[in-house]
């Protein structure tokens, strides 16, 4: 089983439907909130890492657990910042292939 960019975007779409009341929209106004958002839990990720360390990741159940977790948080909050800007998986998928081909031939 393989969870593809847009099962994550309806997987965001129905998260936001279900507390919309809770939560903030997304929509143009609340993307750098969401960005904001992301950048914290990018910080919970690099937090494991350094009390961890690389080897617990690695070797430790428990920690790789939660660092996978703390890392499916940046991801659902990247999903909300495209989802605040009307970004579809088409483009990203466009604009990151065409990335990468420039990355692979760099130097």
């Amino acid at each position: 089983m393989s969870l593809d960019f847009h099962e994550m975007q309806s997987i965001q779409r129905e998260l936001q439907e279900k507390y919309r009341d809770k939560w903030e929209p997304v929509d143009p106004a609340h993307g750098r909130n969401k960005l904001l958002w992301m950048l914290a839990e990018i910080g919970e990720v690099t937090q494991i890492i350094k009390k961890k360390g690389d080897g617990s990741i690695m070797q430790t159940p428990e920690v790789r657990h939660d660092f996978i977790e703390e890392l499916c948080d940046v991801m659902m909050y990247l999903n909300d910042v495209c989802l605040c800007y009307g970004i579809t998986p088409e483009e990203v998928e466009v604009i990151y292939r065409a990335k990468h081909e420039r990355n692979m031939h760099r130097w």
